[in-house]
């Protein structure tokens, strides 16, 4: 005979596993514990790799190497970098040193690199001097930037113009070159550049317009009016009229550029007749000075 047990709701499945449900939910955290303590060991041992790297001797500066400078003195370097020997090849701040280099006025940019185990490589771009600012009863090598040095024996060997004009106010007690004006001679100079036979003869400039530069050449005493653009272009037409122009008016004061085919000569003594300059046949009126 079968005999029927009722059933008892007490024995079902999730009482009788409860306490191993417990246990399981314990190891995410012990797994999280361990990963945090391993993290810790890690960032622990790598800042004290990286104390001992930066307090290492051999990591310590010992060497500049100094490369691109052709007008600073080493020695000038050599003062500005004061201090950096000794310092740290890993810590060092570069830009300090770059900005303490920048205040040589021939230093147009400086860039620092580290070269492993002790050397600080120093690449210097220096200034380009485009002429000699007459300023006063001085000379200064000048760009577009302002003025870069007084111009002295150490540079006799640059072949520069010296330019007039480049301040207004030379009885100031600081004069300060005018930008426009030192940007006209800087547009002068590159149009030149690829001229370097016509860039060379070029011995004076006078820039008191930025918009109309006047040019003297070597061996010439004729002033040249060449305007604010196509230089090399006019001043290599008046290169190739010279001889003829001679021929006509000997005494030339000065030669006009300025609009396009047609040149304009200003005699240096000529006679008044009516009110007017005489121009020789073939040459026309000159304009008005300004």
């Amino acid at each position: 005979m079968a005999i029927t047990v009722p059933a008892d709701r007490r024995f079902l499945r999730s009482h009788v596993h409860t306490p191993r449900r417990r246990r399981l939910r314990l190891r995410p955290i012990i797994k999280v514990a361990r990963i945090v303590a391993v993290a810790a060991v890690l960032v622990g041992s790598g800042y004290w790799v990286a104390r001992s790297f930066n307090d290492a001797r051999w990591l310590r500066v010992q060497h500049i190497q100094v490369v691109g400078n052709l007008r600073v003195p080493a020695t000038e370097i050599a003062v500005l970098v004061e201090g950096l020997r000794g310092e740290s090849v890993l810590a060092v701040d570069l830009e300090r040193w770059r900005s303490r280099l920048l205040a040589s006025p021939w230093v147009s940019d400086a860039t620092l690199h580290r070269r492993l185990p002790s050397t600080i490589e120093v690449e210097i771009r220096e200034r380009s001097p485009f002429g000699m600012a007459r300023i006063g009863k001085e000379l200064y090598l000048v760009d577009a930037a302002g003025t870069i040095d007084e111009f002295g024996p150490r540079y006799a060997d640059l072949n520069l113009p010296v330019i007039d004009g480049l301040v207004r106010d030379t009885s100031s007690p600081r004069p300060a070159i005018d930008r426009v004006r030192a940007r006209a001679v800087e547009r002068l100079m590159a149009d030149l550049r690829p001229h370097p036979a016509l860039a060379q003869r070029v011995s004076q400039i006078l820039v008191n317009d930025p918009h109309d530069v006047h040019v003297i050449l070597d061996g010439d005493s004729a002033v040249v009016r060449l305007g604010d653009t196509s230089f090399a272009e006019r001043l290599q037409s008046y290169v190739d009229l010279q001889a003829t122009l001679r021929q006509r008016v000997p005494a030339i004061d000065y030669v006009d550029l300025r609009f396009g085919e047609r040149v304009y000569v200003g005699p240096t003594h000529a006679p008044a007749v009516s009110g007017k300059r005489v121009v020789p046949s073939g040459v026309r009126e000159p304009a008005e000075r300004h």
